[in-house]
């Protein structure tokens, strides 16, 4: 074997040895990531407040595995998911309190209410802490807690449906793409993204967003959007604090002395999918559908669109 070929297969040897070190410590991340159900202060044990977080555009579901690398989105926050942790709280024996933390301009429709529902299905006191922004449906599913502590600037309100639709018609064009629809009938297609909307489908749509809205103004009748403090003066929340002044206020409707034991909870992790994904290639057009929640079509949003 020439010296070439030594340094060659040297080489490949040591390419070999660097990924297997690679793949060993993704898998030593996934397993001590799959252990963890919960995170707690390190008080081991007592009466604790429950942090259930909402933080992100409200999507419907749960998110696809995540791949231990951080490539997955944490800009939604999944129904699924928030739900499940509400429930989790509500079973946990040790949990005297529930503090809902939401930080989210609103989102899918169906999301925000399975979230509301479970809400009301609470039995245990819950807090709302407001983050950044509260708004639409990040309104809709706070309204059911016991009280709401938003910090000044908090923006909050905003309630209202809305439902947006792309046109890429014209950038199409541009290229010479052309779209062939065959459809069973006249409002097969409507909302699609490839031709303006007919003032038809439009007074459809527009009849939707009116039943929708319907429901939103029988939990709350006021539209626009406030800062904390001026939601504060309109009754929309009872208290101006940050997270550390709900939990104490927490606290004290839990009947817990001195300091609380705060616990979080997360969504275990499935090792082979995960493991899985380190393989598989990013879809980041999936993930901007997502984001917008059109990976199925248009939908109904609870949601603010402001600056």
């Amino acid at each position: 074997m020439t010296s070439r070929q030594k340094l060659l297969w040297m080489a490949i040897g040591g390419g070999v040895v660097l990924a297997l070190a690679l793949v060993g410590c993704s898998v030593v991340g996934v397993i001590a990531a799959s252990l963890g159900a919960t995170t707690s202060s390190t008080v081991a044990s007592g009466p604790a407040v429950a942090i259930v977080r909402v933080e992100g555009v409200i999507v419907s579901g749960k998110p696809a595995p995540s791949n231990p690398f951080g490539s997955g989105s944490t800009s939604s926050a999944y129904s699924g998911v928030i739900v499940d942790h509400l429930r989790q709280a509500e079973a946990d024996g040790s949990v005297k309190v529930v503090i809902l933390r939401v930080d989210s301009p609103g989102g899918s429709v169906v999301a925000s209410q399975e979230i509301h529902q479970q809400m009301l299905a609470m039995t245990k006191p819950v807090v709302v802490s407001m983050g950044e922004l509260a708004a639409s449906g990040g309104y809709y599913v706070s309204a059911p807690a016991k009280e709401i502590f938003a910090n000044p600037a908090t923006l909050t309100g905003s309630i209202g449906v809305i439902s947006e639709f792309i046109n890429v018609g014209d950038l199409l064009n541009q290229y010479g793409v052309k779209v062939t629809v065959v459809k069973s009938g006249a409002f097969k297609d409507e909302g699609s993204p490839f031709r303006p909307m007919t003032e038809e489908e439009a007074a459809v749509w527009q009849s939707i967003i009116d039943e929708a809205y319907q429901g939103f103004v029988q939990v709350v009748a006021d539209g626009r959007v406030y800062t904390g403090r001026q939601a504060q003066a309109v009754g929309l929340v009872d208290k101006l604090g940050n997270l550390p002044d709900a939990i104490k206020r927490a606290a004290e409707l839990g009947g817990i002395q001195g300091e609380p034991r705060i616990v979080e909870y997360k969504e275990p992790l499935n090792l082979f999918s995960s493991l899985f994904n380190l393989s598989r290639p990013s879809d980041p057009v999936g993930e901007v559908m997502t984001l917008l929640d059109r990976g199925h079509g248009p939908a109904l949003q609870y949601l603010y669109v402001g600056p």
